[in-house]
């Protein structure tokens, strides 16, 4: 059975968190998965910096993307992240690149990057996304 991708496209588009945060997916294919994310003082915490959690939810979305358009559904059971940057002040792009590293019946294992509108790393994280029956 193959996956309909303009299905799984919109419905990752018009999820409602995705919607609410401004994410947007730019490519997808079998096991991958790209996101990007306008962020600016808007999704600033109190230290004056986009907020961490604005980061993992961007990875978070590239990750349940790219597991999801293997055979099955799958739903996370872990995700760990490494902050290596912190996002500019300024209005900026942030785009999350999932890719599974481990395609099992089973299990899925994913390497996401995220990174800024120049290029830089500001996370990457591991995800591990189990298979969920109906």
């Amino acid at each position: 059975m193959s996956r309909d991708f303009e299905a799984l496209r919109r419905g990752f588009d018009e999820s409602p968190y995705a919607s609410f945060l401004g994410m947007k997916l730019l490519d997808l294919s079998c096991g991958y998965a790209k996101v990007s994310m306008e962020v600016g003082p808007r999704y600033h915490n109190w230290g004056n910096a986009p907020h961490g959690g604005l980061i993992v939810s961007l990875a978070d979305q590239a990750f349940g993307c790219a597991v999801n358009t293997m055979e099955g559904y799958y739903v996370a059971v872990q995700l760990s992240i490494n902050f290596l940057g912190v996002p500019k002040k300024e209005v900026d792009t942030l785009i999350s690149e999932a890719k599974v590293v481990h395609p099992g019946r089973s299990v899925n294992v994913a390497e996401i990057t995220v990174q800024d509108s120049s290029g830089r790393v500001i996370a990457r994280a591991v995800g591990t996304a189990l298979a969920k029956d109906g």
